[in-house]
């Protein structure tokens, strides 16, 4: 006997014209869609050609007209500014038509470019819905990135206006935005038109006279502006992602398929319905924020909250449950290192207690592997289902989950369950054959990507091509390795070059962490393979230690080898690991082995413009001189 997730699946797999004309029909449209699916021009898909519609019509003024208005929208919950404010539908509808009357004065029309430069405060969500308003497409810019990676972006959307705010903070420290906006349009070849500052009472931006111009006196005396009507082929905003020549890739997110996707996988798969409160854990300068702090939650109906904060440090590692407790918070969906800082600092969950989290359902986590260990003691201390699903940048929303709003499948840990709906997920060897169940190979989804995923890359369908379409004929890659089991549970082990070879024997770094967190008195951890003369590459740990380990390194070293030689065996090649007090990541969260893995093996590299604190590589380079690499070896 199916269940309705076998049938969404199946359905959107066999018809997928009749499975998303169903979430479509759920939506606003000035005019219907003439085909859902459009191939005539593989392998370039297209959803609801034909179809006209807006996507902030559908996320606000709808709800407004539907009795909604009096609802909260978005809740600002700021601890670093020690703020809570909240926005009703109608008066974020307000809000928001008023600054698309600013672009609309200062000539910004439907097509144009306008990059957000913004922190974690209400004004970046209302300038993002402002720009859907016009149709113009944004690319929102992660506050606080080098002058020279915002200036390869200003180059490649050549926007027409820029927006940010004075500044930024990460915990206690403020971080003036200007300064970094002035040197990256000095820097690049393309210049915006005009510049609006947001002044934040903590720190007050010098304006540049005739460019730049000061939030609030334009919104004093702006129009609002109505939605303008754009094509569901039209693009919402381009989005850049890391690119392995260090120019970002430009992911483009249409209006029509991105909006029908993302309303759906609310109830489906994060199982929440209009008028619950709803916290993605992300910034707005990630994809997470985008899908999941803006569009999703609003277009859904619920209350979303933006949080400008840290998991620990503002003020400790209690305030998650605090914000849950407070905002009655239904599904929170945050990245597994939240969760390991949240740990670290407080392993019994001692912060927990005092605050009532009954209205909380679920945790999702995603943006990196979630380790079985804190999966365990989320599930442990929290009591609720902790669900691990998987996705990109690229795809926007996720390609694999436990579809909770479909059907609760038994949580496996390590595996991020089961392929969405519409996401035909299989495992190739290198010459594109599928493999057996059980086998690593590449992960790769068959086309026609489904609704809300990339069209393709800004200005650039034949990097789009290259990049994602080439390798694999008929599937998109993912570049992750992995496997799916017997009974169809995905498991997501690592980057395709994460994948080592070890004397001939391929391994999984991935499944190697998972042991090494195990260990009771492991924090969180990162394996990567190195190169080695006699055997091509071997293994090498990292672990940084839960707070308060008093025992003696070495013996914890000694037996996190055990570990994997018991569980992995002796073909692991498994030897040699350091205690680190930490890794480095990237502001999203994200380890950066590959950047370890050059220190290692003692090749050049640059240093990511994602990096969180890049002072930490050289305590990792110290460390891997001190275990005979980076350099050390003679």
């Amino acid at each position: 006997m199916t269940n309705p997730y076998v049938e969404a699946f199946t359905q959107s797999i066999n018809d997928p014209d009749g499975f998303w004309a169903g979430p479509a029909s759920d939506c606003h449209w000035y005019k219907k869609w003439d085909k859902v699916l459009d191939d005539s021009n593989k392998p370039f898909y297209r959803w609801f050609t034909g179809g006209i519609m807006n996507t902030c019509y559908n996320a606000l003024d709808f709800h407004v007209e539907n009795g909604r208005g009096d609802q909260a929208a978005l809740i600002y919950d700021s601890p670093v500014t020690d703020t809570i404010k909240t926005y009703t539908y109608t008066q974020l509808r307000d809000e928001v038509a008023k600054f698309a009357g600013v672009l609309d004065g200062l000539g910004a029309k439907k097509g144009d470019r306008v990059i957000i430069y913004m922190p974690m405060i209400p004004e970046a969500a209302i300038a993002m819905l402002a720009c859907a308003r016009l149709g113009v497409i944004h690319s929102v810019v992660f506050g606080g990135f080098a002058p020279n990676e915002l200036a390869t972006r200003i180059n490649d959307a050549k926007p027409k206006v820029m927006i940010t705010a004075s500044c930024g903070i990460e915990v206690k420290r403020v971080i003036p935005y200007k300064p970094l906006l002035d040197q990256a349009i000095e820097l690049a070849a393309s210049k915006p038109d005009h510049c609006i500052i947001f002044q934040r009472p903590m720190e007050k931006a010098s304006l540049i006279p005739g460019r730049d111009l000061d939030w609030a006196d334009e919104m004093a005396k702006a129009k609002p502006a109505d939605c303008v009507p754009v094509a569901a082929t039209d693009p919402l905003y381009i989005l850049y992602t890391s690119g392995t020549t260090g120019i970002p890739k430009g992911v483009v997110r249409d209006n029509g398929g991105h909006m029908v996707a993302l309303k759906w996988t609310m109830k489906a798969i994060y199982n929440v319905d209009a008028g619950d409160v709803y916290w993605a854990a992300s910034d707005v300068g990630w994809v997470v924020g985008h899908s999941y702090i803006i569009y999703g939650p609003l277009l859904k109906g619920c209350t979303t909250i933006l949080f400008e904060g840290k998991p620990v440090g503002t003020p400790d590692a209690g305030v998650f449950w605090r914000v849950i407790s407070q905002h009655k918070v239904k599904a929170l969906f945050t990245a597994p290192t939240a969760f390991r800082a949240i740990k670290r600092e407080d392993p019994d969950g001692k912060l927990m207690k005092g605050y009532d989290l009954s209205q909380f359902n679920t945790l999702f986590l995603a943006g990196e592997r979630s380790d079985p260990d804190t999966l365990k003691w989320a599930e442990t201390k929290i009591g609720v289902p902790v669900i691990d699903h998987w996705w990109q940048t690229e795809t926007g929303w996720a390609i694999a989950a436990n579809c909770m709003g479909l059907h609760q499948y038994p949580v496996v840990h390590g595996s991020p369950t089961v392929p969405a709906p519409g996401m035909n997920v299989q495992v190739v060897d290198p010459n594109n054959n599928q493999v057996k169940a059980g086998e690593i190979g590449a992960l790769v989804i068959k086309l026609p990507l489904p609704p809300g995923t990339l069209p393709t890359l800004w200005n650039n369908d034949a990097g789009y091509i290259k990049s994602y379409l080439e390798e694999f004929p008929g599937y998109y890659k993912t570049a992750d390795a992995g496997y799916i089991d017997e009974n169809g549970y995905v498991y997501v082990m690592s980057r395709t070059d994460d994948i080592i070879n070890v004397a001939g024997h391929r391994l999984s770094t991935g499944a190697m962490e998972e042991i090494l967190s195990d260990h009771q008195d492991v924090a969180e951890c990162a394996v990567l393979g190195v190169d080695d003369s006699l055997k091509g590459q071997v293994p090498v740990g990292f672990i940084v230690l839960k707070s308060g380990v008093t025992k003696d390194h070495a013996q914890i070293v000694k037996e996190v080898v055990q570990m994997v030689r018991d569980r992995i065996g002796a073909v692991a090649s498994f030897k040699t690991a350091t205690v680190v007090k930490r890794l480095p990541k990237t502001r999203s969260g994200k380890i950066l082995r590959g950047t370890i893995q050059k220190i290692a093996d003692n090749k050049e590299y640059k240093m990511p413009a994602t990096i969180d604190d890049p002072t930490i590589l050289g305590e990792i380079e110290e460390a891997l001189v001190k275990i005979g690499y980076a350099g050390g070896r003679k």
